[in-house]
């Protein structure tokens, strides 16, 4: 009965928006402030995380605006499991039987050097419409967010299905711990009929954008040994062969160097019609924003190829990067020497479709056999994620998302996959396999998370979190 009346009983969006407008103001963005300042850096970047006490602070700091700020009737309990991370976990009762889960994370990825000189990564800074600063975007709005948008349907007293918010503390180190808590909670969380994840991407600040896929990623240090010491260059060079040339001749085995392409073919798949058309649209609707705004030095130009090509080249097709080197002395500290050692960094994006620990292997065979001068080299990888293709939108949310967009940035909402990897959302989509996904975010042009001068854009965050309650209100009443 109750889901037939909330068909009938809408959110009236100028309070909603007066709501949110007021929440950011007052409470939001004074506690995000707070949040960017505590550098609760993952665990891969903060091995001593635990003793450094930092994930913790910004716990406890997200734990008390949430007793500060409570939904009517919510559990709220922060579990710390053996080893682990710990996981705040929000159970919300509702009027529909049926459950909606909220995801989001709380840690963070490490400084990154290049910020601007008034700006640092535990210095939040406003400027107009952007809050600058490390994990406000990526990812420490997501509970505010969630919350508030919870908050916008019980003002105006419209019901809703139960809902469960999980906010995690290791994302950016491929979520080691989610399946364990997913595991330990599988009684209390029930089976969701919708996941809803706050931890994506935007192609601008217009309009919601909704995740359809995401790609998997092979991380690993590869290290490159010739010598015991380092040697003058005049007395060993065209004798002893380099370890950085002979680190290059590998990569050459996985990359193209001229072109970018990778290599071996097991590392593709096919990508659906559906997906080339959803990237059409994409490059349709930005137009030169599908890249000019990144900072390219005057004169430096993309792989090139159109825009559909450069959308699909991000979202379905393999990519290396090299994210870091040791081995190499400062240009300004570097002698006349032959290194002992190259190590680099190697990071390769996977399409949604192709196995992580299956491409771990051939890229760590690729790397290691017939080295070539008989090198000691090591490929040491610990992530091999699998990459994630959405099932298809079932009719009721894709008009909700389309209404929530058009109703609170004045545009529909698109469709878009992301180059990016969320290593549980492929877990949750084998765990929970009827369930609907929503997958949005407010990472937009230049928000630049990872790197430097990363921000939140405030408007989008608010926006986002009207529509979140309007998809929220339309599952209660959707056809079963």
């Amino acid at each position: 009965m109750l889901a037939a009346m909330s068909e009938h009983k809408t959110i009236d969006p100028a309070k909603a928006q007066a709501f949110v407008d007021a929440e950011f103001a007052d409470s939001i963005v004074p506690a995000l402030v707070e949040y960017i300042k505590i550098p609760n850096k993952s665990p891969d970047f903060d091995p001593d995380w635990e003793k450094n006490g930092y994930m913790k602070e910004a716990m406890d700091l997200i734990v008390d605006w949430c007793k500060e700020h409570p939904v009517k009737g919510m559990e709220l309990e922060v579990l710390q499991l053996p080893g682990r991370t710990p996981l705040l976990f929000i159970d919300i009762p509702g009027e529909i039987d049926d459950t909606i889960m909220i995801y989001g994370h709380m840690d963070k990825q490490p400084e990154m050097s290049g910020w601007d000189d008034d700006l640092g990564p535990w210095k939040p800074v406003i400027k107009g419409d952007r809050l600058y600063g490390r994990g406000g975007a990526d990812d420490g709005y997501s509970t505010f967010s969630s919350l508030t948008a919870l908050r916008i349907l019980q003002e105006q007293g419209i019901p809703h299905a139960r809902c469960v918010v999980i906010i995690e503390g290791c994302e950016e180190s491929g979520s080691p711990d989610l399946p364990v808590y997913i595991d330990h909670l599988a009684g209390r969380i029930g089976t969701p009929s919708l996941v809803v994840c706050l931890d994506s991407g935007a192609g601008n600040y217009d309009q919601m954008w909704c995740t359809t896929s995401l790609r998997g990623m092979v991380v690993g240090n590869l290290h490159v040994e010739v010598l015991r010491e380092g040697v003058h260059s005049g007395d060993a060079s065209g004798i002893i062969p380099s370890s950085f040339r002979i680190a290059r001749s590998l990569l050459s085995r996985l990359e193209d160097q001229e072109t970018g392409e990778i290599l071996p073919k097991e590392l593709y798949c096919e990508i659906p019609d559906q997906r080339r058309q959803q990237a059409e649209k994409v490059a349709e609707t930005l137009g030169d924003k599908v890249w000019d705004h990144f900072p390219l030095h005057p004169g430096a130009t993309t792989i090139g190829g159109g825009n559909t090509e450069l959308v699909l080249n991000r979202t379905w097709k393999p990519q290396l990067a090299i994210t870091g080197a040791a081995g190499l002395p400062d240009v300004g500290s570097a002698g006349n020497v032959m290194r002992p050692i190259t190590s680099l960094r190697v990071s390769v994006r996977l399409p949604p479709e192709v196995k992580g620990e299956a491409a771990q292997k051939l890229v760590s065979d690729l790397l290691t056999s017939d080295v070539p001068y008989g090198a000691k080299v090591r490929f040491e990888s610990e992530e091999g994620n699998d990459g994630w293709n959405a099932p298809p939108l079932a009719p009721w949310l894709e008009s909700a998302m389309d209404d929530a967009s058009n109703t609170y940035f004045g545009k529909p909402s698109i469709s878009m996959g992301e180059g990016g990897t969320i290593p549980f959302m492929g877990m949750l989509g084998d765990k929970f396999p009827e369930a609907q996904f929503m997958i949005t975010g407010v990472l937009g042009p230049e928000s630049n998370a990872h790197g430097p001068n990363e921000f939140l854009h405030i408007p989008t965050a608010k926006k986002l979190s009207c529509c979140v309650a309007e998809t929220i209100r339309q599952h209660a009443f959707r056809p079963r």
